[in-house]
């Protein structure tokens, strides 16, 4: 199994040539001519070229679950004066279904989280409850790090609750990647003012950034290394970075990731979370 890391995004192509134009400029009316010219067919070219935005953002969250999947995870939450790891195992099942339980350390081991449609429960071993998790609560940190419950519980309201536009496009390691603006409806329960996401041509999230209500950068995702795991190409490592904090992220590894698989239809479910059978 090769990994890689992906190389810094060049920058695209078309900002080029729009600054060998500015730098050499005819006079008069070619002028003028020269520069429509180029932007009819620079919009034209994009506009013909490019898949639609929500289309992109669909196929790579359906690239990253599959039909069915199955993976093992390990989770390192880092500040300055402290670090703690964890190692988990993930269940999904289409758009809406999804199980993650922490198998150590020890004193965290049997902790989980499954979220049906728009609904989530948690587990502790600790206490012996189930706890339903409130949609306002969604958006908070899940066990202390700097992914939210929708990250983990790979939720779908990126697809449910936002518009999308397509930015711009460039090349990277010989593939495109889309840049896309996703923000929220009107009446999205989400605490998001906007999110951009660069999205490879075969479907990798390579970096997703999380912007408030008044569109500054609260924290930003990059994907560091990506393998061939379960038949496809995924990102095997990816960091949560707090904007404001070098010395906050989290990361996330994937050891083992399987796709398409069959599931017992009883794993989604409040007593499997509370007595796992898998």
């Amino acid at each position: 199994m090769e990994t890689r890391e992906p190389d810094e995004a060049p920058e695209p192509a078309s900002q080029d040539a729009h600054r060998r134009i500015l730098t050499s400029p005819p006079n008069g009316i070619a002028w003028v001519t020269i520069i429509v010219a180029q932007l009819l067919f620079n919009h034209g070219a994009f506009a013909a070229g490019a898949p639609e935005a929500s289309d992109i953002i669909r196929k790579a969250w359906d690239h990253w679950r599959g039909i069915t999947s199955y993976s093992k995870i390990s989770m390192t939450i880092h500040r300055p004066d402290w670090e703690r790891a964890m190692t988990m195992r993930v269940w999904t099942e289409g758009e809406n279904r999804s199980l993650v339980r922490v198998t150590a350390p020890k004193k965290d081991a049997g902790n989980g989280t499954l979220l049906i449609e728009k609904s989530m429960w948690t587990y502790s071993p600790k206490i012996n409850r189930i706890i339903k998790v409130p949609s306002s609560m969604m958006s908070q940190s899940w066990m202390g790090s700097d992914f939210t419950n929708n990250d983990v519980a790979r939720s779908n309201d990126i697809l449910d609750q936002y518009d999308h536009s397509l930015l711009e496009q460039y090349e990277s390691e010989g593939k495109v990647v889309y840049v896309i603006e996703a923000t929220p409806h009107e009446d999205a329960s989400v605490v998001w003012g906007k999110e951009i996401l660069h999205v490879r041509e075969d479907h990798i999230v390579i970096a997703h950034d999380f912007h408030d209500q008044e569109g500054d950068l609260v924290k930003g995702m990059r994907t560091l290394a990506t393998a061939e795991m379960g038949g496809r190409t995924i990102a095997t490592r990816q960091r949560m970075q707090k904007a404001d904090s070098e010395g906050e992220w989290t990361q996330i590894d994937v050891s083992e990731a399987q796709y398409d698989v069959d599931l017992d239809k009883r794993l989604f479910s409040h007593s499997n979370l509370r007595n796992p059978r898998e």
